[in-house]
């Protein structure tokens, strides 16, 4: 007699698709990374850190750890549905995921393990472009070579960094940490050019078709290409802050046509508009950093805080969604109070210190503790949905 015995359900999906494990983690290590430099930045905490400086250390973690796990879940779940070849999953997706975590557990202990760090977050982007080219390649759809370049280039500028930290290349570490910043800023005007418009449109309730204009997407395009040369290697601040200027001006237009009513009543929308605009104000702040005299690093917090920060909070928060089998239109309670949290620490970092700066290091510390707030209501609100499966049965 033969007794078939029913397999027990795979009540663990973590390694399902790439967006589950990445999204967690970035979550996490927004957390960590942000207390380590809480406690470096007020407290004077020590770390052994050589060759570059703490905020270098800080900077380069929020790039490479942080914005970089965003990136990898999203491209992983992405490109799978672009080319309908399935990405990594399983013990493979553990292992590139290994690669991350190993790369971040020795970068919280400074540069104590930096050779060992550089070779294995190389070993990362270097398999994460593989895996995303791989599927690409197969099905021939060369439209989406560009991200492929893309993550090639956060290889080389994370290289780039290694090398400066080692003494190696004198601007190693400034190259390094500036180029990864404006290639996540690349990255998302690309995909916000693609994917915004079509979320307001479906999303407001009402019908309603955006502004677009291929005159500005190509000034775009080019003048953030002068700009990252001319901020990057030139080094020149005249340069740079004029095609700021051109850039806050194209973008501004860009959002004045992508703006409808029905955006804020949906946080899942208000809250990649309102990120878009703290990068256009970055462009404008970076404008003023020649003209003006405005600090640099608060039209960079503008980028990165405001920007980038909100806005993968907010992409996070939808994607795993829809990815779970769940209404995009109807995001757990706690989401909005992350956003709204996360939009007054981007303010508290990047306005507030443009009229007061005689706090300053009281509107940073609010601004992580707001920062701190926000991720952990992510974590804690979407750990159970991202490691159980689909609610609705179906694989990813």
């Amino acid at each position: 007699m033969q007794i078939s015995e029913a397999s027990a359900p795979n009540t663990f999906s973590l390694f399902s698709l790439g967006f589950r494990v990445f999204f967690i983690a970035a979550g996490i290590i927004a957390v960590v990374s942000i207390a380590f430099w809480f406690a470096i930045y007020l407290f004077n905490v020590a770390l052994p850190i050589e060759g570059i400086s703490s905020l270098q250390w800080h900077a380069h973690e929020m790039v490479y750890g942080y914005a970089i796990a965003v990136i990898a879940g999203f491209l992983l779940t992405a490109v799978k549905n672009w080319t309908g070849v399935q990405t990594l999953q399983g013990k493979s997706l553990m292992a590139l995921f290994s690669l991350w975590l190993v790369a971040r557990i020795l970068f919280l202990f400074g540069t104590t393990y930096l050779m060992a760090a550089a070779i294995i977050d190389s070993l990362f982007l270097f398999f994460l472009a593989i895996a995303i080219s791989y599927p690409v390649i197969k099905v021939k759809q060369w439209s989406q070579v560009g991200i492929i370049v893309k993550v090639i280039l956060f290889l080389i500028f994370n290289i780039l960094f290694y090398l400066g930290a080692m003494g190696i290349i004198s601007d190693g570490a400034y190259w390094g940490i500036y180029g990864g910043i404006y290639l996540v800023l690349g990255l998302i005007l690309m995909m916000a050019r693609r994917v915004v418009p079509f979320f307001i449109e479906r999303g407001v309730g009402y019908p309603v078709t955006l502004y677009n204009s291929k005159v500005i997407d190509i000034s775009s395009l080019v003048l953030f290409i002068f700009f990252f040369v001319a901020d990057v290697f030139l080094q020149n601040q005249l340069l740079s802050s004029s095609l700021a200027l051109g850039l806050f001006i194209v973008n501004a237009v860009r959002l004045f046509g992508w703006h409808t009513k029905g955006i804020w009543k949906n946080c899942m929308l208000w809250s990649l508009y309102l990120a878009l605009c703290f990068i256009c104000f970055g462009f404008l702040l970076f404008a003023g950093v020649y003209f003006l005299g405005v600090e640099k690093y608060l039209a960079i917090h503008a980028f990165t805080f405001g920007g980038i920060g909100i806005l993968t909070l907010g992409m996070m928060a939808r994607v795993a969604l829809g990815h779970t089998g769940r209404d995009v239109t109807s995001p757990p309670a706690a989401v909005p109070y992350a956003l709204v949290i996360l939009t007054l620490g981007a303010i508290f970092r990047v306005v507030v210190p443009l009229f007061d700066t005689t706090q300053y290091n009281l509107w940073v510390g609010v601004s992580q503790l707001l920062w701190l707030v926000a991720f952990l209501i992510f974590v804690i609100t979407y750990l159970p949905m991202l490691v159980k499966p689909r609610i609705d049965n179906q694989p990813g």
